[in-house]
């Protein structure tokens, strides 16, 4: 198992209100690019991951209900983010994050169909 101070941290994060992308620049100084919409598909809470019904995917969820309204940070592992249809239960570690930037280049609904570790 790798030792968790191994896993590049961001240390700068941009996501301007009305903007539809969140960028991360990491400690290793790779620089990830998301969609509010593929970062809201991939929600790590129990609700967005079927644990109480189906997986809820965002590519059909109107372009407003899908920008960040907020950005808090937790601990010193992750960000939650609160959506702008009011959905504030996400916690997304750095480490989540980090493997979710390689499907941050494909659109929502190539991503959903390829395996990732939630």
């Amino acid at each position: 198992m790798s030792d968790p101070r191994d896993i590049p941290v961001p240390i700068e994060l941009r996501a301007p209100r009305g903007a539809v992308v969140m960028e991360i620049v990491w400690s290793d100084g790779l620089t990830t690019t998301f969609s509010h919409r593929l970062l809201r598909a991939f929600c790590p809470c129990a609700y967005c991951q079927g644990h109480q019904g189906p997986i809820q995917w965002s590519e059909t969820a109107p372009a407003d209900d899908v920008l960040i309204d907020e950005i808090e940070e937790v601990g010193l592992y992750a960000l939650r983010l609160g959506w702008a249809d009011g959905h504030t239960t996400g916690i997304y570690s750095f480490r989540f994050l980090r493997e979710l930037a390689a499907l941050a280049e494909l659109p929502v609904e190539e991503a959903k169909t390829r395996s990732f570790g939630r």
